[in-house]
């Protein structure tokens, strides 16, 4: 995941993909924009982090049956509204997602989940999840406070099958 990139899970049929964009062996959907500024931000995650979250974002996905996504990138003046935009962008599936959307410039992590999934994240979970991940990102830990917030996001949802 790139500055300005959202990752997501969808079906190979509902995959209407553009430019920059590519379904991965794991079935999500990886979207990579081009910024356009003269030089070339620095990329926040190397290629071992960026398989730490894939793996994350996919035993997550599996074992509560939502759909988890991150999103890194500026957030403008109104980031909920935002961070509101980019999960409906998600489509059908909005339903059942949770997105992470975390603008490190602006200092602003904003968590926007979905009917089905707030049924099943409560808002106290989901409060503690964004208070473990500022504090690593306040320690400089962007993966890991990435990591730590989906953990406590997918266990506080629970197994899909439990919850039904």
């Amino acid at each position: 995941m790139g500055t300005g990139e959202l990752t997501r899970r969808v079906e190979a049929a509902d995959a209407d993909l553009g430019l920059g964009a590519v379904v991965t062996s794991t079935g999500r959907v990886s979207v990579a924009r081009r910024l356009t500024r003269d030089e070339e931000p620095a990329l926040p995650f190397t290629p071992s982090q960026l398989a730490r979250l894939d793996e994350a974002l996919t035993l997550a996905g599996r074992s509560t049956g939502l759909d988890f996504s991150i999103y890194l990138g500026g957030l403008g003046e109104d980031s909920r509204a935002r961070a509101e935009e980019l999960h409906a962008s998600i489509g059908f599936a909005a339903r059942d997602a949770v997105l992470i959307a975390v603008s490190p410039a602006g200092r602003v992590v904003e968590l926007v989940t979905g009917f089905e999934a707030a049924r099943r994240v409560p808002n106290r979970g989901c409060k503690l999840a964004v208070m473990s991940m500022v504090a690593s990102f306040k320690e400089g830990d962007l993966v890991g406070g990435l990591l730590s917030g989906l953990r406590m996001l997918s266990d506080q949802a629970g197994n899909e099958l439990t919850t039904r």
